[in-house]
């Protein structure tokens, strides 16, 4: 059985995991309009009110992609800092600047800490907000994905390739051409890798709806089609794309878009893709509203067709995973504000995920009565 981890202090000790939080959520929310962001819920304190604990404490982590490599877990996650920026909607208060690697042999077992895998300051294009990133291998070589700004004040998508898992990491020179935007995930099918991105509001997905960048925000109206994560093939060296970008359209339960007003459905950021039982499933955050949900496929371009949530709002205004199976067992792994009780200083957890005969995930209560 999975175990969690209680906070005494900053020591973390093993207890059992609760698994009856896994529940279904309740119905769907009336969709509300596109405003300002909602502020996050007061802090809980009491560790004893979470699904499951921190799986380390001694940096503030967010945002974790989980891979399998070499029969071990690595995980990938922001390294939140304290900036003394003001809150605000653009995410100005997140100012990651660099990136550590995580990994474990069991996922009751410790986390090891590998140290600082790559700096803003080795990247030669990024200026600063380093976010979530993502990672891939082929042919013996590791790739890490990260959005970062440039010069020019604008999110772009970098590689870095290292020998080890773990790395360091040797940023590339430029960017990946033709990607923009945030929250770089990595999809492998069939010997074929395909980079999937995007997040509106900070991630300036908004600003690309023209075909090119633009620094005024421009959002569809509530009645029409949501914004889109963007998808492309990678090209055979993993650090170019191989075609055009496509959106990534999520439809209802009639065929239709969901549109830009559905702030329970439509997609904000946090795109993650995975397959079980030969389907592809996208997960993502839908913002201001606080949910991790999911929508399926019989391809993995899409049109993806919701099916509900995973994730019920956690402590903390962000909310972003992944998922990966692991000795047979499925995992979702995520962050909130436990440690900090502030939403731009997070940390990372882990919990099973329990999907039902006909392929539906059922949904993760992670605050407990």
């Amino acid at each position: 059985m999975l175990q969690s981890r209680v906070l005494i202090g900053c020591v973390a000790v093993a207890m059992t995991s609760v698994l009856s939080g896994c529940q279904s959520g309740p119905a769907e929310p009336v969709a509300q309009a596109l405003t300002t962001p909602a502020p996050a819920a007061a802090p809980v304190r009491d560790a004893t009110k979470f699904l499951t604990q921190p799986l380390i404490s001694q940096i503030y982590t967010a945002d974790p992609s989980a891979h399998v490599f070499r029969g071990r877990i690595y995980i990938y996650p922001s390294h939140d800092i304290e900036t003394g920026m003001p809150r605000d909607e653009l995410g100005n208060h997140f100012g990651m600047r660099d990136y550590h690697v995580l990994s474990m042999n069991a996922v009751d077992g410790p986390v090891k800490d590998h140290g600082v895998a790559l700096d803003v300051a080795d990247v030669p294009w990024a200026s600063r907000q380093m976010w979530a990133p993502d990672a891939a291998q082929k042919d013996g070589k590791y790739y890490l994905y990260f959005p970062a700004k440039d010069r020019q004040d604008i999110f772009r998508i970098g590689v870095a390739v290292a020998d080890n898992p773990a790395g360091p990491f040797k940023a590339q020179p430029a960017p990946i051409k033709g990607t923009y935007s945030m929250d770089p995930a990595v999809f492998e099918d069939a010997g074929r890798y395909y980079l999937i991105f995007g997040g509106i509001r900070g991630g300036q997905l908004q600003r690309w709806a023209s075909g090119s960048y633009r620094a005024e925000d421009t959002f569809p109206a509530d009645d029409q089609p949501a914004l889109t994560p963007k998808i492309a093939r990678l090209g055979t060296d993993m650090t170019s794309l191989d075609e055009e970008l496509r959106d990534v359209v999520i439809q209802d339960e009639h065929g239709k878009p969901l549109l830009a007003g559905d702030n329970a459905r439509r997609f904000f950021e946090a795109a993650w893709l995975h397959k079980y039982r030969g389907t592809y499933y996208l997960s993502y955050s839908t913002g201001d509203t606080h949910y991790i949900v999911y929508a399926t496929s019989n391809s993995v371009y899409g049109p993806y067709t919701y099916r509900g949530r995973i994730l019920e709002p956690v402590q903390g205004w962000t909310t972003h995973q992944s998922i990966v199976e692991f000795r047979g067992q499925w995992l979702l792994f995520y962050h909130d504000s436990q440690l900090s009780g502030q939403t731009h200083l997070r940390n990372i957890k882990v919990t099973p995920l329990q999907y039902d005969a006909d392929g539906s995930i059922r949904a993760i209560n992670p605050l407990l009565d």
